[in-house]
């Protein structure tokens, strides 16, 4: 039924059963749109307040619903700010975390002092790869940006940001998928979209992900564009710690595992680096590895030589334990260009 979701949302009805679905679903689309636009007015005739930093802020946002690369590109903003030492702070929703508090800083000097289930998987992967950027996790994100600009910040990056209105943006940065750019081309639930496609005209650059090397056909946009790509990590990391190389693996009987958006992306990615992948198993995005799942994975693990998965799932399988090594991969994104970003970026730290 998760696949056929995905499909219906992605291409469009491709069938009796489609058609019958995507009938019921539409007039919940409208609803909804009708409550997103609604909403964008309030902000736009300044019924509903939008909070003002004292220091730049940067959205990472995207307009579908899906893994387009927010975590990745938040990544390299971050690493951006280090390497032109501009302290910087990350604000995130910390969706699927069950903190309490208002704010929650899920580092403590350059360690991270949260756990996944407490802080989310995202905000625990993007303070482990900036141990020296603070990370913060807010249901109400204008009090996660005034805790960072108190902490010091100079710059704040927010993280999932484009349609959270409530903290005014210097720099708003929309990730579109090259592959399917706005799915079936209707709001969820019918479709994949979190607002309708005039939306793009708030933001500020469009960065298209998932961007072959001599692909023409990637939509063109009346907005600054970069071109991107995802590529998987040179290495591969146990759980245990022990790095290997692809090569290792080469030969071997693999299951591939993962609790992302897009796990057939992933799944695809490991086969053009010549692993054998006896099964691949789909969960559901942010999974939660309970004691069902674990054990399908345990029982999976007896007859294989090893699993793989990422690095969004692997951080919440410290305490697991399997029968063969678990292996997992980063992601990264790639720019064909960034001058545009360079130069946004520039302007920002400038003033």
């Amino acid at each position: 039924m998760r696949n056929f979701y995905l499909r219906l949302v992605k291409n469009g009805p491709e069938n009796f059963l489609g058609w019958v679905v995507f009938v019921g679903l539409w007039p919940l689309s409208c609803l909804y749109g009708l409550v997103v636009r609604l909403r964008m007015l309030a902000f736009s005739l300044g019924l509903k307040k939008t909070y003002h930093a004292s220091v730049p802020v940067i959205s990472v946002g995207n307009l579908s619903v899906g893994g387009t690369g927010k975590t990745p590109m938040a990544d390299f903003l971050a690493k951006w700010m280090v390497q032109h030492n501009i302290p910087s702070a990350i604000v995130s929703r910390g969706y699927g975390g069950n903190y309490s508090v208002a704010v929650a800083r899920v580092t403590q000097g350059s360690k991270v002092a949260m756990t996944p289930a407490e802080c989310g998987d995202e905000p625990f992967l993007l303070a482990r790869r900036n141990p020296t950027v603070p990370v913060f996790v807010a249901r109400r994100r204008r009090l996660g940006v005034k805790a960072a600009e108190k902490a010091g910040a100079r710059l704040i990056i927010l993280d999932d940001g484009f349609q959270h209105r409530a903290v005014h943006r210097d720099l708003d940065i929309v990730l579109l998928d090259s592959q399917k750019t706005f799915g079936n081309g209707h709001i969820v639930p019918a479709g994949q979209l979190r607002e309708p496609q005039s939306a793009l005209q708030r933001c500020h650059l469009l960065v298209m992900t998932r961007v072959q090397p001599g692909d023409s056909s990637v939509p063109k946009v009346s907005k600054p564009t970069i071109h991107s790509r995802h590529i998987m990590s040179q290495t591969l990391t146990s759980l245990a710690g022990d790095v290997v190389s692809w090569d290792e693996l080469a030969g071997k009987k693999c299951v591939a595992f993962a609790g992302i958006a897009r796990p057939d992306a992933f799944f695809a990615a490991l086969k053009t680096r010549n692993l054998t992948l006896s099964d691949e198993i789909s969960f559901m995005d942010h999974q939660v590895y309970n004691t069902e799942s674990l054990e399908r994975l345990f029982q999976v693990s007896r007859g294989c030589d090893a699993l793989v998965t990422t690095e969004k799932d692997a951080v919440k399988l410290a305490k697991a334990e399997f029968l063969v090594p678990c292996y997992q991969v980063g992601v990264d994104l790639e720019f064909a260009d960034t001058a545009q970003l360079d130069h946004l970026l520039q302007g920002l730290i400038a003033n």
